[in-house]
């Protein structure tokens, strides 16, 4: 939406193919409507859509229509698909009911919240013993969002120690403090359960059957990390340590392995060795003539701000492209300055 709104002030014709129903990506299902209000990105799709742009959605490129077609029709073609392949936890009885993407079940709710005809019995946490793998921002808004559903009990693994209070000898300023903190998930189940929902240091080991082809618990086992002798942290089980948590609805949100492959297979881009589109340093442009890439395909699972900057900066590497020159703005810093003579 913001590469879009760009080349559209540039002068272009835009066009934007979205897969699901609605325009906005993770503004729109990702995040929960009660950390972004709908209305908000709604508000910003009607805008757009006045100032000219073309949106087609429900059209899945790559399935839907050829990407290789688009690129035949179209003078320039801006990836910004996101990187939306999950990683997955392929341990024991995996394939049982009630064990979940995170992604699945915030979208799920957010589209009957918006009014889909919709069944989300599978995916709804109410009454419902919940375990939620993996932290970071896509399993706190699960937490917040099984606790408005009117979740039994809430608990959430963290593989990782818990972290300290304040900043270690290892991790001076100005690098990202790696602290103890407090989300609004954690806050608010405290506040209704009386207990941080986190379980530090635990690893998954077995979902358990109970006999009907339905998850009820999740066994796991506590781990230790220390250092070998080269200075590698190494995690070892701690024997002894085994327990089982009951659970009907477990939310894998262990963040996410880079785009899906299917655009990229048939285009034949490169990628990086973190399986992102490759492009050239501080450049959106990929391997292939007339194919761009921006965001998260791009730099990496990421903040929406640096979605937003990619989306601004490509479209003025696309302007560039088209015109051999560019008036769209740079991203904000220093202007040098030569002194004459």
């Amino acid at each position: 939406m913001a590469a879009a709104h760009q080349l559209n002030k540039a002068g272009h014709l835009v066009t934007v193919f979205e897969r699901n129903d609605r325009v906005g990506g993770l503004l729109q299902y990702g995040i929960p409507t009660m950390k972004l209000s709908k209305e908000v990105v709604q508000r910003r799709v009607e805008l757009l859509k006045a100032e000219g742009i073309s949106f087609k959605t429900n059209v899945n490129v790559g399935k839907d229509i050829s990407a290789k077609d688009l690129q035949e029709e179209f003078d320039a073609v801006l990836l910004c698909m996101g990187a939306t392949w999950p990683r997955d936890l392929p341990i024991t009885n995996r394939q049982l009911e009630g064990i979940h993407f995170a992604m699945a079940f915030l979208e799920t709710w957010q589209k009957k919240q918006m009014g889909n005809t919709i069944d989300v019995a599978a995916l709804h946490a109410k009454d419902k013993d919940v375990i939620v793998i993996g932290g970071g921002d896509t399993g706190c808004d699960c937490i917040g969002t099984s606790l408005r559903q009117g979740a039994k009990s809430i608990t959430t693994f963290e593989i990782l120690p818990k972290p300290p209070p304040s900043r270690g000898g290892d991790n001076p300023w100005p690098t990202y403090p790696r602290v103890f903190k407090v989300d609004y998930g954690h806050e608010e189940v405290k506040l209704k359960f009386g207990r941080d929902p986190r379980e530090y240091s635990t690893l998954t080991k077995e979902f358990l059957d109970d006999g009907n082809g339905k998850v009820a618990g999740v066994q796991t086992v506590k781990v230790e990390w220390t250092k070998d002798p080269s200075g590698r942290w190494k995690m070892d089980e701690v024997e002894g340590s085994e327990k089982v948590y009951k659970a009907d609805l477990v939310l894998l949100a262990m963040g996410f392995l880079g785009p899906e492959r299917y655009i990229i297979n048939e285009l034949e881009l490169e990628q990086d060795p973190r399986s992102n589109i490759s492009t050239p340093s501080g450049k959106y442009s990929t391997s292939v003539d007339k194919i761009f890439a921006a965001g998260d395909c791009r730099r990496g699972q990421s903040l929406v701000v640096w979605a937003i900057n990619e989306g601004r900066q490509a479209a003025r590497e696309v302007d560039a492209y088209l015109m051999q020159s560019s008036t769209l703005p740079l991203s904000g810093g220093v202007v040098q300055i030569t002194q004459k003579g």
